[in-house]
């Protein structure tokens, strides 16, 4: 195997310097160029990492140190080490310790009987990898749940199976009006009108059946205080907490729903008032602008035709004021409605 070129920061906790002597030998097999630092006992050992000057990439710990040993050896380097994976090396082969020290945070153990110089390098450099996966592991879900919770949509995960809340964003529990403790203790059913259950169901099954992502459609929530809500409803599968889920956006469209149907409305007046206007309004005023030229012509001695004529034109005149009365009337019953939304 090819000597590593990385840089490793190396703390060795280790009182026996035959040992201390050998695990350096072991560690200059395989790396390069290690930094290493040794402290004899828990006292020294607890001065360096508290201190925090030298940030360890691996710690090397012997669990019988003059001043310190086994169990509460391990809890209080684990407490001070400032993540830096602690491996043991230890010349008590009990595998029940060994296993309970795993427990503990220590990321791996090793008898020195058994150390080579192999065994140590494969040790500190997956101890190194798990280490550096679990940073980025955890940096994904800080980043999940700054995008999550700081979202202005409302969103929310749910279990598949069981369809119980697991988590919901603030912008959700802002809308809907239960506390976050509220809605860890309900499920989606909790949150549609009772008739929209079965079809929800069944919208559910079919989507889980397909795997289907993104887009769902657009559904009815039911808020805490009665309200009905149509949603846009978008959704991706995920594992959350161990558990197959969903999270989902759900974006409040019922304002954008009611705006349409108040332009469906006014459109329906309009054509209403268009057809008043290109058939009935067209009858009365025909006649007043037939009337005119005949008005003209006459006479002196016509004076009862003219007198039968202007009537007619009154009430035609008349005719048309209603009319045109009703149209208004119309439009001023849907502004109305509008200002009432």
């Amino acid at each position: 195997m090819a000597i590593d070129k990385a840089c490793f920061n190396i703390l060795i906790i280790e009182d026996n310097p035959g040992d201390f002597a050998l695990v350096e030998d072991f560690l200059f097999e395989k790396i390069e160029a290690p930094v290493i630092r040794r402290a004899e006992n828990y006292k020294t050992a607890h001065e360096i990492l508290v201190d925090g000057r030298c940030g360890f990439d691996i710690i090397l710990l012997d669990l019988s140190l003059p001043d310190k040993t086994g169990e509460p050896l391990i809890k209080e380097i684990i407490e001070i080490c400032k993540g830096a994976p602690v491996i043991v090396l230890t010349g008590y082969a009990d595998f029940a310790f060994g296993v309970k020290s795993l427990s503990l945070g220590v990321s791996d153990y090793i008898l020195k009987d058994e150390l080579t110089s192999l065994s140590l390098y494969k040790s500190i450099r997956y101890s190194s990898e798990r280490k550096k996966s679990v940073a980025e592991l955890e940096e994904s879900e800080k980043k999940y749940s700054e995008l999550f919770h700081l979202s202005p949509l409302p969103m929310y995960v749910f279990e598949l199976e069981t369809l119980n809340f697991l988590d919901a964003n603030e912008a959700f529990v802002r809308h809907y009006g239960y506390t976050r403790e509220e809605l860890l203790r309900m499920t989606l059913k909790d949150i549609r009108p009772p008739q929209d259950v079965p079809v929800f169901e069944a919208g559910l099954l079919r989507d889980n059946q397909e795997h289907k992502n993104s887009s769902l459609g657009i559904y009815r929530h039911l808020k805490k205080n009665g309200q009905v809500i149509e949603v846009d409803i978008q959704a991706n599968f995920l594992r959350f907490k161990g558990k197959e889920a969903k999270v989902t956006i759900a974006t409040d469209i019922t304002e954008r729903l009611n705006y349409i149907k108040a332009i469906e409305r006014q459109n329906e007046k309009l054509r209403e008032i268009s057809w008043i206007q290109s058939h009935i309004v067209r009858a009365p005023l025909a006649r007043i602008l037939g009337l005119i030229p005949l008005i003209k012509d006459l006479t002196a001695e016509n004076e009862a035709d003219k007198k039968k004529m202007l009537d007619y034109m009154f009430l035609s005149a008349n005719e048309l004021d209603d009319i045109i009365r009703d149209i208004t009337d119309k439009t001023i019953v849907e502004d109305d409605e509008k200002d009432g939304q």
